[in-house]
């Protein structure tokens, strides 16, 4: 009916069922926040790796 798989409609409407626009609007908006800053986490944890080396080995 809407394009969706009976589950997913049932994953969604488990989730988000009974909650105002607004509510999961603040919900999908932490989501991608807390998306890019593991992101930035990763990147960061990457380069303090790299310069870690670095040290080590002008030691």
């Amino acid at each position: 009916e809407a394009g969706i798989s009976e589950a997913t409609g049932y994953n969604w409407k488990s989730r988000y069922g009974g909650m105002e626009a607004s509510d999961i609007k603040k919900i999908k908006d932490l989501e991608d926040e807390n998306r890019r800053l593991k992101q930035m986490f990763a990147d960061l944890s990457l380069e303090n790796r790299a310069l870690r080396d670095v040290i080590e080995k002008k030691l």
